[in-house]
């Protein structure tokens, strides 16, 4: 598990440093409105989900399956739950900035979401490289 989680670490950096390079070419590209001055900190905060929800991922895909789905299933209510909160706090303390940041939010939100998918469905396919489960 441990090899499996710091392979994803490096992979998830890598994802960011990415999308992180495409953000600042946006920056120079669009006009300044259009970018939230939160963005930085939303790579920060999508980078520690991720992180914890694969590790709660990974530590229930040795167990049954039905354990694995009970996981993976409540790590998403979780992340939705605190989703909302954390853009319906920016948006009620910082208004003026509110429509910029939740486009940001919404694609760092896709662009994780379909990544993480992706990562643990590897690990856990039989069929794929990356498997580990018995």
């Amino acid at each position: 598990m441990n090899s499996a989680y710091l392979k994803y670490l490096k992979h998830l950096l890598v994802f960011s440093a990415i999308l992180g390079a495409i953000a600042l070419i946006m920056m120079f590209l669009l006009p300044r409105s259009y970018l939230s001055p939160a963005l930085p900190f939303l790579f920060v905060f999508f980078i520690a989900t991720s992180l914890l929800s694969f590790y709660y991922l990974l530590r229930s895909t040795g167990k049954r399956f039905i354990k694995f789905v009970n996981t993976f299933l409540l790590t998403i209510l979780l992340k939705l739950f605190i989703y909302a909160g954390v853009m319906i706090a920016y948006a009620f303390f910082n208004r003026a900035d509110a429509i910029p940041f939740m486009l940001g939010f919404f694609l760092l939100y896709l662009c994780y979401t379909i990544f993480e998918s992706v990562c643990i469905i590897r690990y856990t396919q039989p069929s794929l490289p990356d498997h580990k489960v018995q």
